[in-house]
């Protein structure tokens, strides 16, 4: 059963073990708050309950309009990735803090023994800290050989097909935490999710990432000529300024 089950919209957004630091999360296991927030042996045959997710739209007027079905799907494996990052003993997620508006390849370290994987998480990005540790967890995992657990979807994907699967996810959770649980906008999961939501996560991850994937970025604009203009044009209008990998830092 999700631990998010029973929680009225209020508490969810102030109790949320799913969009809160790490460091939230375990003072609020120490004090035992969450507790209350749990009935014992409650269970549902259909899944976990979550609030119906609203529409979010920025500025410019780009909304994003989340099914309910596909948010309680996304819900469950969140919920299952956050225990395993925090349950399993055989590896650590190290969240560290960034000034800047990092991405979250950005700064990623997986150490040399696959027990740990450092990510950096922005100051002023502190809602999306799982969805950073979720980047990290996906790609320990995928490193630890153990894809067809973590991403069925994607369970013999390397390099480009790797890190687009990974990012999906991110999306998917970072939507999740903006629909349904009120976490605060924040540019860079903001980007990534409209981007994914708009069917132009490959050309984000190719004009973010300029110095990587070279074979799969000439086999994509091969089969989208205009796709990139087309990209360019959509981000100018949704966020008001270039994108990733264009934009002067």
């Amino acid at each position: 059963m999700s631990r998010l089950k029973i929680m009225s919209p209020m508490l969810a957004r102030v109790f949320s073990p799913l969009f809160m630091s790490r460091g939230a999360r375990n003072s609020l296991g120490r004090t035992g708050v969450l507790g209350t927030l749990l009935v014992a042996g409650a269970c549902a045959a259909t899944g976990p309950v979550i609030p119906q997710p609203r529409s979010i739209v920025i500025y410019s007027g780009a909304r994003i309009r989340p099914d309910h079905e596909e948010m309680k799907v996304v819900n469950e494996w969140v919920t299952r990735e956050q225990q395993n990052i925090q349950e399993d003993p055989s590896f650590w997620i190290i969240a560290g803090r960034s000034m800047s508006e990092s991405y979250p390849w950005e700064g990623m370290v997986i150490s040399s023994g696959l027990d740990s994987v450092n990510v950096r998480v922005p100051f002023t990005g502190q809602d999306g800290l799982l969805v950073y540790e979720i980047y990290g967890h996906l790609h320990l995992m995928a490193q630890r050989g153990d894809r067809e657990e973590w991403l069925p979807e994607a369970p013999t994907a390397v390099g480009y097909e790797l890190e687009r699967a990974i990012l999906t996810r991110v999306a998917d959770a970072w939507i999740l935490g903006r629909t349904v649980y009120d976490s605060n906008p924040f540019g860079p999961l903001d980007e990534i999710a409209y981007a994914k939501d708009a069917g132009y996560l490959d050309a984000f991850i190719f004009t973010a990432r300029p110095e990587e994937f070279a074979t799969s970025r000439t086999e994509w604009a091969r089969a989208n000529p205009g796709g990139m203009e087309a990209y360019r044009d959509w981000f100018l209008n949704t966020f008001n300024r270039e994108p990733p990998g264009i934009r002067a830092n």
